[in-house]
């Protein structure tokens, strides 16, 4: 990893200096990181019997269900037929919503979490938590629960609103380094933009658990938010947390990925990732973790994607991406495990026990953040494009795709006649600021960083648009 080099214009960096190039694709890349109780079981056998829809017991967490699979029990949308309601806000929506019963979940950047009704699009309540969310949402025992960037954790009545109980960690901060990405001045620290994510929670076994940028591992009495235990790593903690066979599993941006005793928090395992000490670029755990059939799969900034044995924190195989960052969270389903990339912007699908590629489908380049969700034969997932891409796994090609309404005004700004990105355009120089300014000229296309998620027939998502979008 070297420096960029002192230029007016960072084209012709990139022209002079293959390993500059590599950084600045990096830079202008990333903008763009169960199970019912049994009260809640009998509710939808009611409603079956009711005549009533019965509502999907997979999709109150963030990747559906507390091992992470991105796998929905659902019908999905082979073809797009319209948009059902769209939902706007204040802010963009980085978060994936939660859809519990009748209604959709999710906050924003502008300091709001709302609760939407799940047919008509229309709000029920907002609570006004005056901090950005960031966080995607978990209903479990009639509270939903997330954090927000004032370093608090909240709890909220489901049906209401109301605060039941909050928790004030250490303070929130994003990942940080000096010369981060290559960025100038060298020596200055700089907190990372593109580590635009919070921890989601996941609630397990009367416990809620999540990461903080304080760099702990926290496990909080869901009822009341007493403290059960803490356990604290080497760096920020946003990537979220899964749990499998009484064992919690998550990454940190020191580099390390753990396996904990989800009960005590005791370390079982822990498994040591790539660093970069130069720019800051190539490390860090931002994926959130997926365990199927005692494998944990991850991905991680030093380009890889891992997968290791459960029970014993061994590597089974990696897959390198040749540079590309691996934030999205992996979704595996019928033997194979499926994410995309940064810099290339390929959907992957590869061989679940041997690592070996399957198939890709190209996003023309466009990087994305967003995780895949799966439902029946179709995946769907989010770009920095502004579009969400439906890919039809059997053809192993885009069937179709939704552009967020922000993508159809600005879109064209930094997309070639090809319709490939043109994401290099707004970066002018390697100055901390001016990437920070290209930063924001890159979210006015309404990127896709939300994950989607599917019930029934209809897939919900978010935009840094403000909107929020139900498909169908």
């Amino acid at each position: 990893m070297q420096e960029f080099r002192n230029n007016s214009s960072i084209k012709n960096v990139w022209i002079e200096n293959e390993l500059s190039a590599t950084v600045a694709k990096r830079l202008a890349c990333c903008f763009v990181k169960k199970g019912l109780s049994f009260i809640c079981g009998l509710a939808c056998a009611v409603a079956v019997l009711a005549g009533l829809p019965a509502w999907a017991s997979d999709t109150a967490t963030f990747r559906g269900n507390a091992q992470h699979s991105g796998v929905y029990d659902a019908a999905g949308v082979a073809q797009l037929h319209n948009v059902k309601w769209t939902f706007h806000a204040e802010g963009q929506f980085i978060s994936s919503p939660a859809v519990d019963g009748d209604t959709v979940y999710v906050g924003g950047t502008g300091g709001n979490f709302y609760a939407i009704n799940r047919e008509t699009g229309i709000e029920k309540w907002k609570v006004e938590v005056k901090s950005r969310i960031a966080s995607s949402p978990a209903v479990e025992g009639g509270l939903v629960y997330f954090g927000a960037y004032d370093g608090i954790f909240y709890a909220l009545d489901a049906a209401t609103g109301k605060l039941r109980w909050k928790f004030e960690t250490a303070g929130e901060h994003r990942f940080e380094g000096t010369h981060l990405h290559g960025s100038e001045p060298a020596s200055e620290i700089m907190p990372d933009p593109w580590d635009c994510y919070l921890s989601s929670p996941v609630v397990w076994n009367g416990t809620v658990y999540f990461g903080s940028g304080d760099g702990n591992i926290y496990a909080l009495d869901a009822a009341s938010g007493a403290v059960k235990w803490k356990v604290k790593t080497g760096d920020v903690v946003h990537a979220s947390p899964a749990i499998a066979d009484g064992v919690l599993f998550v990454g940190s941006w020191d580099s390390y990925f753990y396996a904990l005793d989800a009960a005590t928090g005791a370390e079982k395992w822990k498994f040591k990732t790539g660093e970069d000490a130069d720019a800051h670029n190539q490390v860090g755990i931002q994926s959130s973790a997926a365990v199927v059939d005692g494998m944990v799969y991850f991905g991680c900034r030093d380009a890889h994607l891992y997968a290791v044995d459960a029970h014993t924190g061994k590597m089974a195989w990696s897959f390198s991406t040749k540079g590309s960052w691996v934030v999205t969270s992996p979704a595996v389903s019928g033997g194979r495990v499926f994410f995309a990339t940064s810099d290339t912007g390929l959907l992957y699908a590869l061989d679940a026990k041997a690592g070996t590629v399957s198939y890709s489908v190209s996003f023309l380049g466009w990087p994305t953040f967003s995780s895949p969700a799966i439902a029946g034969n179709m995946l769907y997932v989010g770009s920095t494009s502004g579009r969400l891409n439906a890919v039809e796994l059997t053809s192993q090609k885009t069937a179709w795709s939704f552009a967020t309404d922000a993508s159809k005004k600005f879109g064209a700004a930094y997309t070639k006649p090809d319709g490939s990105a043109d994401y290099f355009a707004p970066f002018t120089s390697n100055f901390y600021d001016d990437v920070m300014t290209a930063y924001g000229k890159l979210l006015t296309v309404g990127p896709v960083l939300s994950s989607p998620v599917v019930v029934d027939n209809v897939v919900y998502l978010g935009g840094t648009d403000g909107n929020l979008y139900a498909l169908m």
